[in-house]
């Protein structure tokens, strides 16, 4: 052992078992343990077993800002790097930790093209009750989420956007790790969140990068606190890693817009595009398109100015096209829908972000399994937001499904969901941004 405390070795003489031991018993990693662990990990020689409990240590004692650092540039290591630099266009992408009604990305992308600057978008599927960005794209026909790295460069250089699945070659290390965690229970976990998400996005090889760290009952994040020090953890990465990268700290405690669901967030996400959408949905738009047009060296352009005069709506178009899908075609509904009534007049004063992200998932909106079908038409539609004031009897939801037998569970999520209270009350309702870290 160290002075410093660090277990030493040799790249050839490292053992699996140690690590997990020097983690379990709060010691700090060495740079060269981390490179092999992570190497041997990818290769199959660490078993998942071991992976799983180093994982669980890591969990429980954490890591320091250096093992963190070195475990990021180790999992960029295990796969290939994107090259964009030869663009006629700055780049700059934007990840969101994930939330319920979080259909961002869909307006970011062609909004951010529009002022000139290149956005490569590598999105996920959804999980659990947070909604995927590939998932509810797919519910356009005919749009497609894979594509080769010559397509999305030629995408990026023609449209300006694109939006489609990771190729398997980029940080393949973390891929591995993504499915150990979500059946270990260690998701929830900073240093294995900021190292996730970083060794992507930086081996993706985006010049500039805009964090969406969301943060209430629908984010993974419940505690600013906790939010804060995974924005700062991802922001220093990504300083360190020579990518200019700035987060915005958001309010996930209610659903962003008025639905969740596939094919109904994506005629939101149009709306938004035509000049029209819910008011949060537009505002959070527009604050992370300025905040990714300024990192890429536009500061002069308001992103604004593009939503309005329909130039974003047009690289939406050609967006869609480029990768097959139809910008014109009616978009799938659920075969049954369900209301949700208002028990009594007053005013709304709480809709719980988690609730809706857990019915919407019980629709057939989500997967429980990464290998389940997702039904485009399901989901919530929400008919009052915190802070309208609702009539005893109207619909403050509707429930939509291809299968009514989901109706049930789904309502058992909503249960104590929503507050009604007596009129002229006043809701405590958090900004949209609630901090900026750079």
């Amino acid at each position: 052992m160290g002075e410093d405390g660090t277990v030493t070795g040799t790249t050839e003489g490292f053992d699996a078992v140690d690590i997990i031991a020097a983690k379990r018993d709060g010691l700090r990693l060495g740079s060269e343990q981390i490179d092999w662990v992570v190497d041997a990990y990818t290769r199959g020689v660490v078993a998942e077993e071991q992976m799983a409990a180093l994982a669980m240590a890591i969990y429980l004692n954490g890591m320091t800002a250096e093992e963190i650092a070195r475990w990021t540039d180790a999992m960029i290591r295990s796969g290939e790097r994107l090259d964009f630099s030869g663009l006629s266009r700055p780049t700059s992408d934007k990840h969101s930790t994930g939330g319920v009604g979080d259909k961002i990305t869909l307006p970011l992308a062609p909004l951010v093209a529009a002022c000139g600057v290149a956005v490569p978008q590598l999105s996920g599927r959804g999980l659990g009750h947070t909604g995927g960005t590939l998932d509810k794209l797919e519910s356009i026909p005919g749009w497609r989420a894979s594509l080769t790295n010559e397509e999305m460069l030629r995408q990026l250089e023609d449209v300006g956007a694109v939006i489609c699945a990771a190729g398997s070659g980029l940080a393949p290390a973390d891929k591995k790790l993504y499915a150990l965690r979500d059946v270990t229970a260690t998701v929830s976990c900073i240093p294995l969140i900021a190292s996730s998400i970083m060794s992507k996005k930086i081996a993706e090889g985006t010049g500039s990068l805009v964090l969406d760290v969301k943060v209430g009952s629908g984010a993974f994040m419940k505690e600013l606190d906790d939010a804060r020090e995974l924005a700062r953890t991802m922001v220093r990465l990504g300083t360190d890693a020579g990518v200019r990268t700035v987060a915005l700290l958001t309010n996930m405690s209610t659903p962003l817009g008025l639905t969740a669901g596939n094919a109904l967030e994506v005629r939101e996400s149009v709306e938004v595009l035509e000049g029209g959408g819910p008011q949060d949905v537009v505002e959070l738009t527009v604050a992370l398109a300025r905040e990714m047009v300024a990192a890429a060296g536009k500061d002069d352009i308001d992103p604004s100015d593009a939503l309005a005069d329909g130039r974003a709506m047009d690289v939406w178009r050609r967006m869609i096209r480029a990768q097959g899908g139809d910008p014109d075609a009616p978009l799938p509904t659920a075969k049954e829908t369900h209301a949700v009534l208002a028990p009594a007049d007053g005013v709304l004063v709480r809709l719980d972000a988690l609730a809706v992200g857990v019915a919407a998932w019980r629709l057939g909106a989500g997967r429980g399994r990464k290998e389940d079908p997702v039904q485009a038409g399901a989901g919530v539609e929400i008919h009052y937001k915190p802070g309208a004031v609702v009539r005893g009897g109207e619909p403050l939801l509707t429930l939509h499904t291809d299968t009514p037998e989901r109706f049930e569970r789904a309502i058992e999520a909503l249960e104590g969901a929503y507050l009604i209270a007596p009129e002229g009350s006043r809701p405590d309702l958090p900004p949209i941004v609630i901090d900026r870290i750079s």
